[in-house]
């Protein structure tokens, strides 16, 4: 078919991008911190880790699960918990030692999180303590469900002082920890300690390597695991990197992610700034407005993500008058549409357009997204990136004709690779000719730009 979305790239965006420049995400990961080293790779509530600590301390708890563990390539490790600095640490030490990351929404009910970990066969989970009477409650209702258990307390991996001050605070002045007991739990501080006295075994891994099983409900069912190999997320990663890079420089931005890294697009858009050596200011709680505005204060962040509600909330909140938006240089928006009026109101708060973009779980998940260059609010979810093909078919897999609306069906490098032990839910998610059904009607004006109906 014809691309003819290509007309309205910017100067600069190829068509198409290499989607083997890595041979896996911790690849991807090595190399970055070997070109970073010392550059502050994550930040959150005050405490700083450098692209060299985080190598370390990801080497640290993959050797841990290899040796103490026993765990082999393709098992599957579950991480329950909010945007902290061991999230990085225990999602590239899990995909190192040759593994699969099943990520898990912390606020799920206990028979959510039974679901999720019995259809995965998660052989381990790592869980912030705050949740972990959510595991014990499972684990108490499902005798034949024993993974391993590795907890957290928030400030874990922040400066010893701080440390304790802050798990003091959060267990025993604020109470925010309900009581738990879960017998031959790890503490995520003794794995990294043990894991410093062991090897690593190298594991070689693919493109065609399962990374992620990330739980959706897709289109209709239960939650089910979208089987995301190194490729397909390495393959995003070069496309939104294409997308972005313009006026972005190498080991130089400051990117705020107030989105959870348990979602797909906080998730791959952290590994494309990871790539480009940014400095990453990870945001715990973004509901706490007058923190999250203090983290827009201190840093002079050149890059943002979110969703239409938080960029309303933040326009909304009296202290966002002070933040120093002069050197932000990308908004970015997905998961909803955002409203002309936040759109307009963002613009002539910051400078900034938003970059609305459009995917799904099962698309790792970016396959469209408006120019970066765009000078304001189009309606639309734009075009499809790099490497991308979208179409309009209707109900017998036909292709539509520019106008018609019918439902938005895309091909590329980033699509899944199924649904996780589901066969005939994979095969109904895809048309005989291999474009996977998104489940959203639209049309795609003569400019090649898409609009959801």
């Amino acid at each position: 078919m014809e691309r003819i979305w290509l007309s309205q790239y910017p100067p600069g965006v190829p068509a198409d991008v290499d989607v083997k420049a890595f041979a896996s995400l911790a690849d991807m990961l090595e190399q970055s911190c070997r070109r970073f080293g010392a550059l502050p790779a994550y930040s959150n509530m005050g405490a700083s880790m450098s692209f060299d600590e985080l190598e370390r301390a990801s080497r640290h708890f993959a050797a841990w699960l290899q040796q103490s563990l026993g765990l082999r390539k393709g098992d599957r490790v579950a991480i329950m918990m909010p945007n902290l600095l061991q999230y990085p640490v225990a999602l590239f030490g899990v995909l190192r030692a040759g593994l699969v990351v099943v990520n898990v929404n912390p606020q799920y009910t206990a028979p959510e999180l039974a679901h999720q970990l019995e259809d995965s066969g998660a052989a381990a989970i790592v869980v912030l303590e705050n949740f972990a009477h959510t595991v014990q409650a499972v684990l108490d209702a499902h005798p034949t469900l024993r993974p391993a258990v590795v907890t957290t307390e928030v400030g874990d991996l922040f400066p010893v002082v701080k440390e304790l001050i802050t798990n003091v605070v959060v267990k025993y002045v604020k109470h925010m920890v309900p009581a738990w007991s879960i017998a031959g739990a790890t503490e995520f501080n003794a794995a990294l300690r043990a894991g410093h006295g062991l090897e690593l075994e190298p594991v070689p891994l693919s493109p065609e390597d399962t990374a992620f099983l990330q739980y959706t409900g897709g289109t209709t069912g239960v939650a089910k695991g979208a089987v995301l190999t190194h490729g397909n997320l390495l393959a995003n990663v070069q496309q939104m990197s294409a997308w972005m890079a313009r006026d972005l420089v190498e080991g130089r931005e400051v990117f705020v992610c107030p989105l959870p890294l348990y979602h797909v697009y906080a998730l791959t858009s952290s590994l494309v700034f990871l790539k480009m050596g940014a400095h990453t200011v990870l945001v715990t709680n973004p509901r706490d407005l007058d923190a999250f505005i203090h983290d827009l204060k201190k840093y002079p962040f050149t890059i943002i993500i979110g969703v239409n509600t938080l960029y309303r909330a933040l326009l909304d909140a009296p202290g966002f008058a002070d933040v120093d938006t002069r050197s932000l240089k990308l908004t970015s928006a997905g998961g909803m549409a955002v409203q002309r009026v936040v759109a307009d109101r963002w613009k002539q708060r910051t400078g900034a357009a938003i970059i609305e973009g459009y995917g799904l779980t099962e698309t790792s998940p970016v396959v469209m997204a408006s120019p970066i260059d765009i000078a304001a609010w189009s309606g639309t979810v734009g075009v499809p990136i790099p490497s991308t093909q979208a179409a309009i078919l209707d109900d017998d897999g036909a292709e539509l004709a520019v106008g018609e609306v019918g439902e938005i069906c895309v091909r590329g490098p980033q699509v899944m690779a199924g649904y996780w032990n589901r066969p005939d839910e994979t095969a109904a998610a895809f048309t005989r000719d291999g474009w996977l059904r998104t489940g959203d009607m639209g049309f795609m004006d003569e400019r090649g730009w898409f609009r959801i109906t």
